[in-house]
């Protein structure tokens, strides 16, 4: 269950990056409040989760999770290139996630 409020944290933090970029600097009213709730949202099912993952994994998942969708929303909604080094760099983010998930921790 908690990886389920982890992912559902993601999920709201990925809505409000790309909220956030559509708000203009906060000068477009629904971008900004729909940004404003969902990181609310988000931070809350953030710390639901943390009762049960730790706080290194959890961190780890939301971090590089987010960096790679954000990314990959920054190219489709917006044009932006991600050239060969940031791809590797992406690359190398999910490898240690996925190692941190597997050996980086004891559990509670």
């Amino acid at each position: 269950m908690a990886y389920i409020l982890l992912g559902l944290a993601i999920g709201l933090e990925l809505l409000a990056t790309t909220l956030l970029k559509y708000s203009v600097g906060f000068t477009k009213l629904w971008p900004t409040l729909g940004c404003i709730l969902s990181y609310i949202s988000c931070f809350y099912l953030l710390s639901k989760a943390l009762n049960t993952i730790n706080l290194g994994v959890a961190y780890a998942t939301w971090s590089a999770v987010g960096i790679v969708v954000t990314s990959i929303i920054s190219a489709t909604l917006f044009g932006e290139k991600v050239n060969l080094i940031g791809a590797m760099s992406l690359v190398l983010i999910i490898t240690g996630c996925i190692l941190l998930n597997l050996y980086g921790t004891t559990s509670k």
